[in-house]
């Protein structure tokens, strides 16, 4: 190969303009075809030879006062004196996850008893990650039928959509059968909060402020916030009885400006697991209609809560019998353990059909140039589930089982608690609902029950009850009354 005539510092580095501040044009490819680059300070023409050598090097050519310097391979990048300043140098290092600094001082430990109590993921009896046997067997169905893997509708499948909110609201619903509802899959629970979020900054027309209950889910005021609402606060838990603070959330609700946005936990609230009785959700909803407030609804668990589909949505279905028009978020990570498949919903429920349509429009514009339509395996294994008699039955049993664990864990902590000569009241435990408990315990004695233990949950004392098993209940019984006796 012939090399080019001699020239001032010419890299040819997939051509990196910004390494080179006289270089004003270059099209050089990694092909070994010439291109021109143009030297601004020399105002002359030069040749750009670049080719990829066997060890996936770069060919480089350059001159030094006046002495050519022989081709040579190199690694890819310019030399550190030649590199532009960085980009991102004032990008401030963000704080750890909670869950995930959790997780990974847990990996770290030693301890052949440790127990890891903070990630929200169900685990059976063994402590191993469970796949729904409904959830294998419609992988297995939908397998044999060969479908393509052609693009979703960007609001996903309509069919999906329909039977997201029929579980939700309940088969025969009037809301489905006249069109009133917008339901687009998601991703997962996560994406139709987002997607709901960036709705309401856009089109509510009311107080563009969403009031969580206190506590609420970590990632609801980031999602609220960056999509650009205003976050504020009321009542809900009650430190002193680790029960529902029901005067407190009433009063508090009473005096949220009309026309605002109230979220709400449909059941097996997160972080807290502590949930209204039906008759403070009937109270609620009155009160909630009186201030003239918009309901978002966040439903992660139907069905994982009680082991009951239709139980776990009394509070959704209350609301929608009270005359409220909701918005709702649903998951189903937890119910049918779909949690990489990232499969979800968001419902807005309309005054009637034609603003529905308009609507419809308005979300797929949003859901567009954010993800542009949804992954189809998640929400066909959704839909193999809800449409098959069998496989639905099947589920059915599946969802009932896990909760059905997770509230015999419950009780045998608490049992356990009692055996170990406790004098603590502990029957939140057991009056809470749902994958997660808040204990009551404080930082102090969870930095305690971790450090001589090796317990791990988050600093809050919340644990999620799906990594208690048979095998070790009593040994965090043992642990959780030595710290807090």
């Amino acid at each position: 190969m012939t090399s080019p005539s001699p020239f001032r510092f010419v890299y040819c580095l997939r051509c990196p303009l910004p390494v080179l501040p006289w270089l004003s044009e270059c099209v050089g490819q990694l092909s070994g075809i010439q291109a021109p680059i143009r030297q601004t300070g020399s105002q002359s023409m030069a040749t750009c030879w670049s080719k990829m050598n066997k060890s996936s090097s770069i060919l480089k050519r350059s001159s030094l006062l006046g002495q050519s310097i022989p081709w040579q391979p190199i690694k890819m990048g310019a030399p550190l004196s030649a590199r532009a300043s960085s980009w991102w140098s004032g990008v401030e290092m963000g704080p750890p996850d909670p869950i995930l600094g959790v997780s990974e001082a847990f990996k770290k430990d030693t301890n052949p008893l440790k127990m890891n109590l903070g990630v929200g993921a169900y685990r059976d009896d063994q402590g191993k990650p469970f796949v729904l046997p409904s959830v294998r067997e419609a992988e297995r169905i939908i397998a044999q039928k060969g479908l393509n893997k052609e693009y979703a509708p960007i609001g996903g499948e309509p069919e999906f959509g329909r039977l997201s909110a029929n579980l939700a609201f309940g088969q025969g619903n009037e809301i489905v059968s006249s069109g009133r509802n917008v339901s687009v899959q998601t991703i997962s629970g996560t994406g139709a909060l987002r997607v709901g979020a960036t709705y309401l900054a856009k089109w509510f027309p009311g107080n563009k402020t969403v009031y969580l209950p206190r506590p609420s889910w970590g990632n609801h005021t980031p999602i609220f916030k960056q999509s650009g609402m205003n976050v504020d606060g009321y009542r809900y838990y009650d430190p002193t009885t680790c029960g529902f603070d029901f005067n407190g959330a009433m009063e508090d609700i009473s005096r949220i400006p009309e026309k605002s946005v109230i979220m709400l936990h449909a059941c097996a609230h997160n972080p807290t697991g502590v949930d209204p009785k039906d008759e403070q959700w009937k109270e609620m909803s009155q009160l909630v209609k009186k201030r003239n407030l918009f309901a978002f609804f966040d439903m992660a668990y139907q069905g994982f809560a009680s082991g009951d589909v239709d139980r776990d949505a009394f509070a959704v279905r209350q609301f929608l019998e009270d005359g409220h028009n909701i918005c709702l978020s649903q998951s189903y990570a937890k119910n049918m353990g779909l949690y990489g498949e990232r499969v979800g919903a968001f419902t807005v429920v309309c005054k009637d059909k034609e603003e529905a349509a308009r609507v419809n429009s308005q979300i797929k514009i949003l859901i567009r140039p954010m993800y542009s339509n949804p992954p189809v395996n998640g929400s066909r294994i959704v839909s193999e589930i809800l449409t098959n008699t069998a496989l639905n039955k099947q589920w059915l049993e599946d969802v009932k089982g896990m909760a059905d664990r997770i509230i015999t864990m419950r009780q045998e902590l608490k049992d356990g608690l009692a055996n170990e000569g406790s004098s603590k009241n502990w029957e939140h435990i057991v009056d809470q609902i749902g994958m997660f408990c808040f204990t009551g315990m404080t930082p102090e004695q969870v930095e305690k029950i971790t450090t001589e233990f090796s317990v791990y949950m988050t600093k809050d004392g919340r644990i999620s009850v799906a990594g208690i098993s048979s095998s070790n209940v009593g040994y965090l019984a043992k642990a959780m009354h030595a710290v807090t006796k």
